[in-house]
């Protein structure tokens, strides 16, 4: 989007840029537009445009009737009378929790700040959205035991809509939503709901949208109808993306049902929004929130909407799956890290694609995409640099990288582009898409490693840097260098699983002895339905579209453990979230150090493997009292966690949970550089396996400097549900930036393990 500067007007700029050949012409159309903006809004200039759109968390629902709209107006009404009170309101949260979003200035936002039974004010802003072969892959079959109890499981999916027409989601054999649904399907003419999607309802509070978007929970862009249907998809036989994948496409529970929260636009996935769906989610009866999006945390719980809306769902026995962004492989860049909720990283399967390069010296390197389109003979090549838009201001310095707007079309047009690439390769094709190139070579200028492989509107590859440079002395040497795009082929990755390089990385930046990511799931090129309305590379001007798309994220692994959360509860309907997320992380396989330097930073506690979560043996369980004392040791003030928790809790000495003590599945520890430690962690676990059963505790792995110690060292149980308790120790010191271990419970039966983490800070 271009934004004028002088205004908050955007001008919707990419549809119309792919017919502007003249960039010079274009900004000066585009400068006399945002003068006469500019124009307009100082002639209208009122109190009103500072405002903007807060959120005013105020905790737990009252007990018994309460009238929510009466109770906000009032609290506006206080801050800047009557007469601007019931326009100033937003929207009221009231069926899960209570709280508020309202249009306010900074003073006003303040003033609300200090009002009673006010948690917290904070901006809503705007988050972004972050399988034939993926289920089989981590030992999930088709032909996994399951039972009836799967068909009453419902998905909460929190995301961009969903295509109802998919075969994913057809309702054959499905009986009537199960009782306890209190949902809605918001009727529309051109939406309607089934037994498998049986509620759906959207959310834009500015209600502001845009020509693309489409004003029902129907799914515009594809990125709802993959997640849900990766969750809780049906069988689908002979599913690929135009040949690729080919396979049955399924989700993690096939009989589950869907309930469907629009919350993301073209424009984003605004806070106001997502806590509105949350707060209909808990209330309308799903098990399962699958969340699939996220931007930087704060560094406060309580002004980051997904924990909030998380933390009152495990209030009422709701887990919610996250996904821990994008951002990696840089350290401290993990999302959604409250302790309530399960951070869910990206992890590879054994398959990837390559797509070759041929040149007219007959030379054949190998590179990275879905290149879906069949070559058509050989194109004039040429290198980025040495076509500058030089009537837009740009020079072969900047058109080398390929930016937006920076090559010429009259030099690009019809030709294969070779560009220097400092990402994904999603700007460099969109620029040569847009500047007429028949396709482009994205050469790897940032060595960024290419564990994955992406969908482009035109044929394209994405070579190593090396590779790049034989091809620019050919480019060089040759008066008239040709290249030819191939169709992609399919291989076997025999490395994975591991995690990639986008997949964001710990520690934890809100409280640093919690281990985030909790696991990781497959989230490199999932097959799974798609929007048909939506082009498969998702730029616009690609024509292509299929009703299943090959997607890789963090977004894609987080339904995977959905999928997997809602499988062990079909099994388990009375287990409490942090029992779901303990079977999760305790039965997850270990992951390679030596595949991840990053280690646990990077994988948590393992790759998910939902058979052997069904039956976990021990699970470390925890409830809101827990949470709670643990969010006292984080220094929060009883006035506050009363107001979240609405009831009488208590921070005292004999209360305060430091996080080493939280009942959580993994163990972490931060330390200054070199120096010894002498740490605790107070652990319990239930007893879920066998009812007489005897557990012997090992640590495996233990780093030299660090001496680990479990007492008691063995646990006898005599009943299901038996609680018993342990202490770990870890004393020492450690000569490297960070060491890992696990603890494992043994019974000779299960395995229950958890991860061991030990790192330095400044």
């Amino acid at each position: 989007m271009y934004r004028c500067p002088s205004t908050t007007k955007r001008i919707a700029y990419h549809h119309l840029m792919a017919r502007q050949k003249n960039s010079s012409l274009w900004f000066l159309l585009l400068s006399l537009i945002c003068s006469l903006l500019s124009t307009h809004s100082t002639a209208a200039a009122s109190e009103d445009d500072v405002r903007k759109e807060y959120i005013v968390y105020m905790g737990a629902k009252p007990a018994g009737d309460f009238s929510a709209s009466a109770i906000h107006t009032n609290m506006l009404e206080q801050v800047f009378g009557s007469g601007r009170a019931s326009s100033s309101l937003v929207r009221s949260y009231k069926r899960s929790f209570n709280g508020f979003v309202a249009k306010l200035t900074e003073d006003e936002m303040q003033q609300m700040k200090g009002m009673d039974g006010v948690v917290s004010v904070f901006p809503s802003e705007k988050k972004q959205l972050h399988t034939t072969r993926s289920w089989d892959f981590v030992g999930f079959p088709r032909q996994v035991k399951r039972t009836s109890f799967e068909s009453d499981i419902i998905i909460g999916v929190l995301d961009g809509g969903i295509w109802p027409e998919s075969d994913s989601f057809d309702d054959k054999g499905f009986g009537p939503p199960p009782r306890k649904w209190k949902g809605t399907c918001q009727g529309f003419s051109n939406f309607t709901c089934n037994n498998k999607i049986i509620g759906a309802k959207y959310y834009k509070s500015d209600r502001k949208f845009s020509p693309e978007d489409l004003q029902s929970p129907r799914d515009s862009d594809g990125h709802g109808t993959h997640t849900a249907s990766t969750a809780a998809g049906g069988l689908v036989n002979m599913a690929s993306l135009m040949g690729f994948g080919l396979g049955t496409a399924r989700g993690g529970v096939p009989s589950a049902r869907i309930a469907v929260y629009k919350i993301c636009w073209s424009d984003g996935c605004d806070d106001a929004d997502i806590l509105a769906a949350f707060d209909d989610a808990i209330a309308d009866g799903v098990d399962i929130i699958s969340y699939s999006l996220g931007n930087p945390p704060s560094r406060d719980y309580f002004k980051d909407t997904a924990a909030i809306g998380a933390f009152h769902a495990m209030k009422n026995g709701i887990l919610t799956s996250t996904s821990a962004g994008n951002d990696g492989p840089r350290l401290v860049s993990v999302v959604n890290v409250a302790p309530w909720s399960l951070s869910v990283a990206a992890s590879t399967i054994d398959r990837k694609f390559l797509t070759e390069v041929q040149l007219g010296d007959k030379k054949v390197y190998k590179g990275f995409s879905i290149n879906a389109f069949e070559p058509n003979g050989m194109y004039p090549l040429i290198y980025g640099g040495d076509a500058p838009n030089t009537r837009g201001g740009f020079r072969g310095n900047t058109s080398r990288f390929c930016e937006i707007n920076s090559l010429n079309p009259n030099l690009v047009k019809g030709k294969i582009v070779l560009c220097i690439g400092l990402g994904a390769g999603f700007k460099e094709a969109w620029s040569a898409f847009l500047a007429g190139a028949v396709g482009t070579v994205i050469v790897d200028g940032l060595r960024l490693p290419k564990d994955s492989s992406n969908i482009y509107p035109l044929p394209a590859s994405r070579l190593s840097a090396g590779d790049g440079k034989r091809i620019a002395y050919y480019i060089s040497s040759t008066s008239n260098p040709t290249a030819s795009i191939l169709k992609s082929i399919e291989v076997k990755d025999t490395l994975a699983p591991y995690v990639p390089s986008f997949s964001s990385r710990g520690p934890n930046n809100i409280t640093h002895d919690l281990l985030k990511p909790d696991l990781t799931a497959p989230g490199v090129h999932i097959l799974a339905a798609w929007s048909p309305i939506s082009p498969i590379s998702q730029m616009s001007g690609d024509n292509r579209v299929a009703q299943y798309n090959i997607l890789s994220g963090t977004s894609m692994a987080c339904p995977h453990a959905t999928g997997a959360a809602a499988y062990i509860k079909s099994f388990h309907p009375t287990w409490s979230p942090a029992a779901i997320k303990s079977a999760l992380m305790t039965t997850a396989t270990p992951m390679s150090a030596r595949k991840n330097p990053e280690a646990e930073f990077a994988y948590g506690a393992g790759n998910i493997d939902p058979v052997r979560a069904v039956h976990p043996g021990l699970v470390y369980d925890a409830d809101e009292i827990d949470f709670v004392n643990f969010l006292c040791g984080e220094g929060y003030s009883i006035q506050t966690l009363r107001k979240v928790t609405g009831d009488h809790s208590v921070c005292s000495k004999a209360t305060n949970g430091a996080v080493w003590d939280l009942n959580y599945p993994s163990f972490a520890l931060s330390i200054p550089y070199k120096e010894s430690i002498a740490r605790t962690f107070k652990r319990s676990v239930t007893n879920v396996g066998l009812p007489v059963s005897t557990y012997k505790a090992t640590v495996i792995g233990a780093p030299k400097g660090l001496k680990i110690n479990v007492k008691p060292n063995i646990l006898s149980f005599t009943s299901i549900g038996q609680k018993l308790s342990f202490v770990l120790k870890v004393e020492g010191r450690i000569v490297k930036d960070m060491v890992s271990a696990s603890l494992v419970w043994d019974d000779g039966l299960h395995k229950v393990r958890s991860p061991i983490i030990v790192y330095a800070v400044q």
